[in-house]
């Protein structure tokens, strides 16, 4: 038998198996491998539903991606096509017969897992939740309802930034140089910039969860700070395609706020853990403090509680 973690008075809408028949909420190894295929089972149909919906809609999803590349001023750089008719000032190709097939397949999939993205989220969380104490299930709730939002900010700089990063790299070709720029090769960028602007606003992130752990306190979080600030300068700077300080700025004082705020965070959790916290009881891990109620100030404890802290 594989206990889960579970106590008997935490409730959970979708652990598979009642507390009636199963008061301890604990599960066989079997039955562990079952629900993962269950749930693995529930998010690829999840998936292959809004892929579906992304082949369906993938000419208005196409359109939103090539934007970026489609603002770059017509004068910038001879290119191909560039007079050519319609909303685009400039032209990508394809140089394979199945590219496009590929191409519209890999859009679809990836619209699959953005819509989809509630489902198999809460499977997720679901297999994985009976197995963490309260206190991990409030850091869970704390990374995921802070890692969406950060993503999307920013995912959302990176695409207006895009641009920018493009008309830097394309003035670099040489003189009587006809630059022949495909698809795949701007997915690629495209792929790059979203995934360096999400990493760099994950970071704050990274520092609150490194606190709560115990590793990253907020006296070693003021010693760092110039460190720190450099750093996300540097990044920012190094990262970013275009050499304006727009750019740079768009990606390092967004980030900056975010991880003044972490600090600011660290620092009134260090301080609610020196005075509630496991110092007055060193025998007991964080979690344990948790579970048995002692991390509350002496007027909010039941008489369990203050029966044994005293």
């Amino acid at each position: 038998m594989v206990d889960v973690g579970l106590s008997p008075e935490d409730g959970h809408p979708d652990l598979g198996l009642t507390h009636r028949s199963n008061p301890e909420a604990r599960m066989p190894l079997m039955e562990h491998i079952r629900e993962l295929r269950n749930r693995v089972i529930k998010i690829a149909i999840a998936v292959a539903v809004g892929s579906v919906i992304g082949w369906l809609g993938y000419k208005h999803v196409w359109n939103f991606i090539e934007q970026p590349f489609c603002r770059l001023p017509v004068g910038s750089r001879e290119i191909p096509g560039q007079h050519h008719a319609g909303s685009c000032a400039q032209q990508l190709y394809v140089n394979g017969i199945f590219d496009a097939f590929f191409l519209k397949l890999q859009i679809s999939i990836a619209v699959g897992v953005i819509i989809s993205a509630p489902i198999w989220l809460y499977q997720l969380w679901a297999f994985i939740a009976p197995g963490l104490y309260r206190r991990e299930r409030k850091w869970a709730y704390l990374f995921v309802g802070a890692a969406l939002p950060l993503f999307a900010i920013g995912a959302t700089i990176a695409y207006f930034a895009m641009t920018k990063g493009l008309h830097f790299l394309l003035a670099m070709v040489p003189a009587h140089v006809t630059p022949l720029i495909t698809i795949t090769t701007y997915l690629s960028y495209a792929e790059a910039m979203l995934a360096i602007f999400a990493i760099a606003f994950e970071l704050p992130l990274v520092f609150v969860l490194l606190n709560l752990a115990g590793v990253l306190t907020h006296a070693r979080f003021r010693r760092w700070r110039r460190m720190i600030i450099f750093g996300i300068f540097a990044f920012a700077a190094v990262f970013t395609p275009s050499p304006d300080p727009l750019s740079m700025l768009l990606l390092a004082v967004p980030c900056l706020v975010f991880v003044e705020a972490a600090e600011v965070f660290a620092w009134i959790h260090d301080r609610r853990k020196a005075r509630y916290g496991s110092l007055e009881f060193p025998g007991l891990s964080h979690e344990e403090v948790a579970e048995y109620g002692l991390d509350k100030p002496l007027g909010e404890e039941t008489g369990a509680g203050t029966s044994g802290r005293s």
